[in-house]
């Protein structure tokens, strides 16, 4: 009976933690450009991250955990990105930046990436209850690949990649290094918030006095609203 009590217990690791911020990669991108982004159903593990060209971007997070995020996109993905973001915002085609190399892409880049944490670590609050803290997002224009560590220093340290598809089928990835890490639940805890971000969103809009109207559709409309308002548009 006890051994069945024992089994029961609710352990979060690092591949649980790798998907929740898949999830939330997924989750801004379709969203902010309206288009569907999708990850491998396979992860690599790997020895050390990086930055690679043509634009690489990385975000360091500590407090519960310590860890770093690094996206690397092709000039294509990221202009695919970005373009279906700004038309999407109703910016004529004509005054779209032409480059990757463009200050106007990376900022934008930077601002999707911080949504992207920003979405993690609410996430991490809710579902783990410990915070984690994030830096500025850093975006590089780069011609060379340039290896990253995290500041504070890994005792066990765990780095995985994951490809993420485009709606045009290109591709970008997304590193993650982190300290070695498990979660296991001493006991239950109200998650009525935790699980659908949409539901979130519908919370959101009923403290602001929005009412209740139709489930998924105003609920990713007001998903799409919440973005575009946390990105300052």
């Amino acid at each position: 009976m006890s051994m069945s009590e024992e089994n029961k217990e609710v352990v979060y690791g690092t591949e649980d933690l790798l998907m929740s911020l898949c999830n939330s990669v997924t989750r801004v991108l379709n969203v902010a450009t309206q288009s569907k982004v999708n990850y491998s159903g396979m992860v690599q593990r790997i020895t050390k991250t990086g930055l690679k060209p043509d634009i690489g971007c990385f975000v360091l997070f500590d407090g519960g955990f310590t860890g770093l995020v690094v996206l690397n996109f092709a000039a294509d993905t990221a202009m695919e990105i970005y373009e279906r973001y700004m038309l999407h915002m109703g910016m004529p085609k004509s005054e779209l930046a032409s480059s990757h190399t463009s200050d106007e892409v990376s900022n934008i880049m930077g601002e999707l990436m911080n949504q992207i944490v920003g979405d993690f670590t609410g996430k991490v609050r809710r579902e783990l209850q410990t915070n984690i803290t994030q830096n500025q997002p850093k975006m590089l224009v780069l011609t060379k690949q340039v290896m990253l560590s995290v500041d504070t220093p890994l005792d066990r340290p765990e780095m995985r990649r994951v490809t993420f598809y485009t709606e045009k089928s290109n591709i970008f990835y997304l590193e993650l290094a982190i300290d070695r890490t498990e979660f296991i639940r001493l006991h239950d805890f109200d998650s009525s918030e935790v699980t659908d971000t949409d539901a979130l969103m519908d919370l959101e809009r009923g403290n602001q006095g929005g009412g209740s109207s139709a489930p998924s559709a105003s609920a990713e409309d007001e998903a799409n609203d919440e973005l575009l308002r946390s990105l300052g548009m």
